[in-house]
C-alpha cells in the first residue's frame, strides 16, 4: 500500500519510543503533533519540579510557548508552510493563568500580528509528557 502521506520528525529519541511523528501532510493539510518546549534532545526552559513531581513555578510559560511555535514554525517550513497556514491550534497548559497570561503576546510575536486569525483553545492539564514541561502547541494548518 503506499502512502498517500508525507511525514517530518525531529529525530529524538521520544518519537522512536512513543512511536509517532511530528507532522503529517495529507492532501493540502499538515497536521502537527504537539510541539512542546525542546532543540534537539535538551529541553528549553525547563519548569522546576518539586520532589512530587509537580511543577513549582510557572515563570518559564512564555519561554516554553515561544519555542513550541518555533518547532512548529521549522516543521511547517519543511513542507513550503508557515504559521500564516495555520487554521487551528489547541494550546494544553499546565497552568491557566501563567498560560492566558503569556498566551496573548506569545501567540501575537509568534504570528506576527495583533490579531492572529487562527481558531485557538487553551485547555489545563495537570501534568504533560515531561514533568517539566508547562506547555504543549498543537497545530493544523491549511496550504
Amino acid at each position: 500500500m503506499v502512502s498517500k502521506n508525507t511525514v517530518e520528525s525531529f529525530g529524538v529519541p521520544w518519537e522512536q519510543s512513543y512511536g509517532y511523528v511530528q507532522a503529517v501532510k495529507h492532501g493540502d493539510t499538515i497536521y502537527l503533533s504537539g510541539q512542546v518546549a525542546h532543540e534537539g534532545t535538551e529541553l528549553v526552559a525547563p519548569a522546576p519540579v518539586g520532589p512530587d513531581g509537580r511543577v513549582t513555578d510557572f515563570t518559564n510559560t512564555a519561554a516554553q510557548m515561544r519555542q513550541c511555535y518555533a518547532n512548529a514554525a521549522r516543521l511547517l517550513k519543511r513542507f513550503g508552510a508557515s504559521l500564516d497556514d495555520v487554521v487551528d491550534e489547541v494550546i494544553y497548559v499546565v497552568d491557566a493563568d501563567a498560560g492566558d497570561a503569556a498566551a496573548g503576546p506569545v501567540r501575537k510575536e509568534a504570528y506576527g500580528r495583533p490579531d492572529p486569525q487562527v481558531a485557538s483553545t487553551m485547555i489545563g492539564t495537570p501534568r504533560l509528557a515531561f514533568p517539566e514541561l508547562l506547555v504543549e502547541v498543537r497545530l493544523l494548518a491549511r496550504m
